[in-house]
């Protein structure tokens, strides 16, 4: 028995519906047709990625949500999207810089996950 790698990505937060809008709204990210309850799948590649309700005993107030967790989603143009999220608001944690993944950026989603954006395929 061997682990391939990751193949299933999920943010837990406090309004599902608050934030699967705000993933497609600045992010484009599409839903698939069907979503387990509580939740909402996204269309990515190559990793599913969701967002959902906290499970049981999980307290988003105790401290800042994925703490310690690299959360990383790919961009084909990371300085658009920088500049989109820039100009709605959406607060940006590391300003953009180029580096070994392209240009590269960190923001903070409505709860608070440290989200990163890079361009190189």
């Amino acid at each position: 028995m061997t682990v391939t790698g990751p193949d299933f990505v999920a943010l837990q937060v406090r309004d599902v519906p608050r934030s699967a809008a705000f993933y497609e709204q600045h992010l484009g990210l599409r839903r698939i047709p069907a979503s387990p309850p509580g939740a909402v799948v996204f269309a990515t590649q190559p990793v599913a990625f969701a967002v959902r309700e906290p499970l049981p005993g999980v307290d988003l107030d105790a401290g800042r949500p994925g703490l310690g967790v690299a959360l990383w989603l790919h961009s084909t143009d990371a300085q658009a999207l920088h500049d989109a999220l820039d100009a709605a608001g959406v607060p940006i944690v590391t300003p953009p810089f180029d580096g070994p993944f392209g240009r590269t950026f960190t923001f903070s989603d409505p709860d608070g996950y440290a989200v990163t954006i890079h361009d190189k395929a």
